[in-house]
Order: C-alpha cells, then structure tokens, then sequence
C-alpha cells in the first residue's frame, strides 16, 4: 500500500509538472480544457474523484516524507474540498469554469506555470529518499 501511495505521488508531481508545461507552452489548450470542467456529469465526477486519489495518497504516504505535517494537511485539504465539490450542483461547477476561463487570459495561465512546475518538483522531492 505504502509504495502504491508514493508512486501514485510521484505521478501527481508529474502531472502537476506536465500541467505547468502545457500552461506555459499551449495556454489556448488549458483555457479550453478549464472551459470543460463540470460540463458533463462524466466529465464532473471523473475529475473530482481522480482529484481524490493523489489526496488520498498524500495522506497515507505523509508520514514517510520529508515534511509530513504540511503533506498529510494539503492531502485532507485536496480530500476535503473534493468531498465538497460532490456537493455543488454540477452546472454551477461548469459556470463557475466558464466564468474562471474568461477571466483567465493565456497571459496569466504562462505567468502561473513556473509554480506549477515548481510545485510539482517539490511534491517529488518531499517523497524522494
């Protein structure tokens, strides 16, 4: 379970990393992927339950990591505000995404990628031995 859980991190930081690169390199594209976000039930419920895997991970794995306070609390945050998105009727998500794309220019997606990256490096080194 426990090497499940620091792999299933690893791959979070990746795909944090991965995110962070399409920001910077394609900004169009995340602005029309952002635009999709609770548009389908499909769509709405896939995202927030794979979003509770690498929070679920977080929280089993933290322990065994070099800052395990701050990894178990982003795991409950993640696990938390997942639980409540459950809740918010599907079309107020996808208004919400709508809304969040046409404020979001391409500018501000490539001026916010570093910390992705960024952020996606420090959650690999947090489980790095």
């Amino acid at each position: 379970m426990l090497i499940l859980a620091k792999w299933t991190i690893i791959f979070f930081g990746i795909f944090l990393i991965s995110a962070g690169l399409l920001m910077l390199l394609n900004p169009v594209k995340v602005r029309a992927i952002l635009r999709k976000a609770g548009s389908t039930n499909l769509i709405n419920y896939a995202e927030i339950t794979i979003r509770m895997i690498p929070a679920a991970a977080l929280i089993i794995y933290a322990d065994f990591t070099r800052f395990p306070l701050p990894v178990k609390w982003f795991g409950w945050f993640m696990l938390a505000t997942s639980l409540i998105l459950y809740f918010v009727p599907r079309k107020l998500h996808h208004q919400f995404s709508l809304s969040a794309a046409d404020i979001l220019k391409p500018l501000y997606f490539q001026m916010v990628a570093p910390f992705s990256i960024l952020f996606g490096l420090v959650v690999i080194y947090c489980v790095s031995n």
